[in-house]
Formats: C-alpha cells, sequence, structure tokens
C-alpha cells in the first residue's frame, strides 16, 4: 500500500498530528520518523526503508502500527 493517507473522508489537523508525533518519538522514535517521511516527505516504502536503513517490511510493520497508534 503506497498510498500516504490517514483517512479519506477526514482532513489531517497538522498540529495535532505534530503533537501526535512528538508523543509517540518518546515511545517509538523509529515509528515517527517513519510517518514523518511518508506522510510529510512523501516517500515510498522503500525510499523510507534506504533513508532509516531498515528493511522495507519493517517499514510496512512501523508505518501500519505508527497509523493505528496516530488514530487511537
Amino acid at each position: 500500500d503506497e498510498a500516504v493517507s490517514f483517512s479519506p473522508s477526514k482532513e489531517v489537523d497538522l498540529i495535532e498530528l505534530d503533537k501526535a508525533l512528538r508523543y509517540l518519538a518518546k515511545f517509538d522514535e523509529t515509528q515517527a520518523k517513519v510517518v514523518e517521511l511518508r506522510f510529510f516527505g512523501g516517500l515510498t516504502i522503500e525510499e523510507t526503508a534506504h533513508a532509516l536503513d531498515i528493511s522495507p517490511a519493517t517499514v510496512k510493520r512501523e508505518w501500519t502500527t505508527a497509523k493505528a497508534w496516530l488514530y487511537c
């Protein structure tokens, strides 16, 4: 899934997202970086993996987990 979207029906409040990312980074810095690169940077899974020097599978896992955490 290369789509960088949190919800097709909601607008994203960037200020609240930034606050949530800062909070997430306290618990899992990698997940926060994945969200920043994918959402703000527009990087693909492969580009994100290369930038963070982790596997694409790890990026997918972290991306999925971070999105679920941010929805809460």
